[in-house]
């Protein structure tokens, strides 16, 4: 089973300094920078998703700022494939779909920020156009939100958000993703 990367978002706005900041972005980078690396080296597929925000309001991916860019640990390589995307969910109105087809992909293993929005909608949208899905949650980072009165604490998004998605594919943690694929041929 052909098998690629998906990296959702993982730029500057995100990190510290940034015009969004998450909570622990770094380690979640980190863990999906591992995942990078080892799809390079199998020379299995990757795609880098990159958030623009193009609607009237927008206070962060705005065109031309550095918060745009990917972050360090994640750039693209040259002949990595980058999708840009304007709407959370990576499939909607992108070549995301034909570009997976075209390549004769068959499952995906996804990672990125943030976990509540971008990573939450392409993961429900990429189950339900019948990809087999592993979730990387300790590459995946979020935010606290509040909801009427409740503040609700990074942390406890995360795994509410991540609890939901085991509906839709494998959530895992990096290490074992990697030990499920090493000596695979699944790439």
């Amino acid at each position: 089973m052909k098998l690629a990367l998906l990296l959702i978002d993982i730029q500057n706005d995100y990190f510290p300094g940034g015009r969004m900041e998450l909570k622990a972005p770094l380690l979640a980078a980190q863990q999906a920078g591992r995942l990078l690396d080892f799809f390079r080296r199998q020379s299995w597929p990757t795609v880098h998703i990159q958030h623009v925000s193009n609607r009237p309001g927008a206070t962060f991916f705005l065109p031309d700022t550095d918060g745009l860019d990917f972050h360090e640990t994640i750039r693209p390589l040259a002949g990595e494939k980058v999708i840009v995307k304007h709407f959370p969910n990576s499939f909607r109105e992108t070549g995301l779909l034909e570009h997976l087809q075209g390549s004769g992909i068959e499952a995906l293993v996804i990672c990125g920020m943030m976990t509540h929005m971008c990573v939450d909608a392409t993961t429900r949208a990429a189950a339900d156009l019948g990809y087999p899905i592993r979730l990387a949650a300790d590459a995946c980072a979020t935010r606290a939100l509040a909801y009427g009165e409740m503040q609700v604490p990074a942390q406890h998004v995360q795994a509410a958000f991540l609890a939901a998605l085991k509906s839709y594919g494998q959530v895992l943690g990096t290490e074992e993703i990697l030990k499920q694929l090493e000596g695979s041929s699944v790439g």
